[in-house]
């Protein structure tokens, strides 16, 4: 019994060009491999990701001849699928060198999940990464532009400039969550509109930049969209915003209302150790009022909390 080879029939450096590409194949019966070749390095060293399709020996041929048969329809889905990325590129006001890394950027775990040939790579690590990066720079704005500072008020100022709520507004601010690459099941419960998600692909974003243009691209980004809030906080005025005690309001308006008191509960967690995500709700009696998401259990009640003002809000009358 003779064992067939596997053969490399395609490389490209898009993972979603290799999807598309698989699938087509599908379609005529052939099922390929695809591997994903990631970068030694977390340092832009100049070497780029790719991605590859492998099918049996037997069918190589074959398969070449219709990923040539396709290429147009192939040209025609991606050409799409980049005028998409060339969006991300104007609202976030940075041109990618290698669009793949937004392209890993904006894929949630979901999207990746619902690959069964494991070619589709999430953003966790680049979340990782762009948290260190974003962190770094952040600091040393601090350290430079508040020198009289002592340890403590630097830590609370970074503590509020890098939390999940300033992030979402800066994501919400450039429409992230319309571009993010999610599985069916995450976008049928809302996850474009998860404010957790939207930060952690921000985070993300900051790290591609990284990666594709070196510490210098990414300290002129991060420039760009903190510049306000890092002059917010030196004057004293970010902490009003970021800090918004939705509990309290909550409690209050519910109070007016002859409501009783709100009571909140843990739902669910997800993701590794060191990120974390808490799910909670906000109910009165067994009525649910809102939903968060937050990297702590604290910050996801007070996420409930404002959808719950919100909804009071919109359905007042």
């Amino acid at each position: 019994m003779t064992t067939s080879k596997i053969v490399v029939v395609f490389q490209t450096q898009s993972a979603i060009e290799a999807d598309v590409v698989r699938g087509l194949l599908r379609t005529r019966g052939i099922e390929a491999i695809t591997s994903i070749d990631a970068p030694q390095t977390i340092f832009p060293l100049g070497g780029l990701s790719g991605a590859s399709l492998a099918v049996r020996s037997e069918e190589a041929d074959r398969a070449r001849e219709l990923i040539e048969e396709f290429r147009p329809e192939v040209s025609l889905e991606l050409t799409s699928i980049r005028d998409e990325f060339r969006s991300v590129e104007g609202a976030i006001a940075y041109r990618f060198s290698d669009p793949g890394l937004l392209e890993h950027a904006l894929t949630h775990r979901s999207r990746a999940h619902e690959d069964a040939s494991g070619g589709v790579r999430d953003n966790e690590s680049l979340e990782f990464l762009g948290d260190a990066v974003l962190g770094l720079i952040i600091a040393d704005r601090l350290f430079r532009e508040c020198p009289e500072w002592n340890e403590g008020q630097k830590s609370k100022a970074k503590a509020m400039l890098v939390s999940t709520t300033a992030l979402a507004r800066i994501g919400e601010q450039v429409g992230l969550g319309e571009h993010l690459l999610l599985g069916r099941g995450e976008e049928k419960t809302g996850g474009r509109r998860k404010r957790s998600l939207i930060a952690d692909t921000f985070e993300a974003v900051v790290a591609a930049v990284y990666l594709d243009g070196g510490i210098k691209a990414a300290d002129q980004f991060i420039e760009r969209w903190f510049r306000e809030s890092l002059d917010a906080v030196r004057q004293g005025e970010l902490a009003a915003g970021l800090q918004t005690d939705y509990k309290s309001a909550l409690q209050e308006s519910m109070q007016a209302r002859e409501l009783g008191l709100p009571r909140y509960r843990l739902v669910g967690e997800a993701g590794p150790p060191h990120r974390r995500v808490f799910t909670s709700e906000v109910v009165a009696g067994e009525r649910k009022l809102g939903k968060g998401d937050g990297r702590s259990k604290k910050e996801s009640e007070q996420q409930a909390a404002q959808q719950a003002l919100e909804y009071f809000s919109a359905n007042e009358g």
